[in-house]
């Protein structure tokens, strides 16, 4: 079993990591909070409300991040950047949950890989990712006739749209059907958009009160729809798919995964 580390131990995804951590018994050996938090000390099973682990909040740093071999990161594009330069200067395994993403900040994931192994997604939920390969199935069956819409939810202080689930759903479904997802997506429509162009995806998005994910994919053609949805009704759900690719990931070479790798979906037709 891995030693597991877990970086913005405060947020609310920090906090359900905890809470499953410490449901699995796995081995969390470290929490850490931005540097100068007032909540350095602080017990992190008391903070997540799983009672006292006699393991206390720590300033993230270098020396911090030698206290695990693999570290789950669901912060921001920007702390989540300087903690992989920490973990790459460490050699520490990193499962990271960071959406909202430039192709510049992609891409310096994408070189860390080459220095130690990572598991990254917009979603880590087996859910979500059973989704990918039942809409992929959908596209090869309906894709060339239907109209293609993608719907998503999240609570009102997400700060990216569209999710990055949606986007993955659409890029996996451009993909096959060999269309280029920057070419095709509809983010918004208002006042006279004119008919609908079939090779489109669109996107529609819902911010709202404390709704942890909604997706719907609607594959409609003039005669029939499909709609495959996944809801997600606690963030437990993404913190045990992190936590089963933070276990995964033990011993594996330096390189970027994927939740299907881990899920082993990659095996299903």
């Amino acid at each position: 079993m891995p030693t597991i580390g877990i970086l913005g131990a405060n947020g609310r995804m920090g906090r359900a990591l905890i809470n499953v951590a410490s449901q699995q018994q796995l081995n969390l050996t470290a929490t850490t909070v931005r540097q100068g938090s007032s909540l350095v000390g602080i017990d992190a099973g008391e903070l997540a409300g799983c009672g006292k682990l006699a393991l206390p909040l720590t300033e993230v740093s270098a020396n911090s991040i030698k206290q695990a071999e693999i570290w789950l990161d669901f912060t921001l594009p920007e702390p989540m950047l300087g903690h992989l330069q920490l973990a790459v200067a460490a050699q520490k395994a990193m499962v990271i949950g960071v959406t909202g993403l430039t192709n510049d900040q992609y891409e310096q994931i994408q070189h860390a890989s080459k220095s130690i192994p990572i598991v990254w997604a917009p979603n880590m939920s087996v859910g979500i990712n059973l989704l990918q390969h039942l809409v992929q199935t959908a596209a090869k069956v309906m894709g060339a006739d239907a109209d293609i819409e993608i719907i998503e939810a999240h609570h009102r202080f997400k700060k990216d749209a569209p999710s990055g689930t949606a986007l993955a759903i659409g890029n996996n479904i451009a993909k096959t059907l060999g269309r280029d997802l920057a070419k095709v997506a509809v983010y918004g429509r208002e006042g006279d958009t004119g008919e609908r162009e079939q090779q489109t995806i669109g996107f529609s998005t819902i911010r709202g009160g404390d709704i942890i994910g909604d997706h719907t994919v609607l594959f409609a053609n003039l005669s029939e729809r499909l709609e495959i949805t996944h809801k997600a009704s606690s963030r437990e759900t993404f913190a045990q798919g992190a936590m089963r690719a933070a276990v995964w990931l033990k011993n594996k070479q330096p390189g970027l995964y994927t939740m299907q790798q881990v899920l082993g979906l990659t095996d299903l037709a």
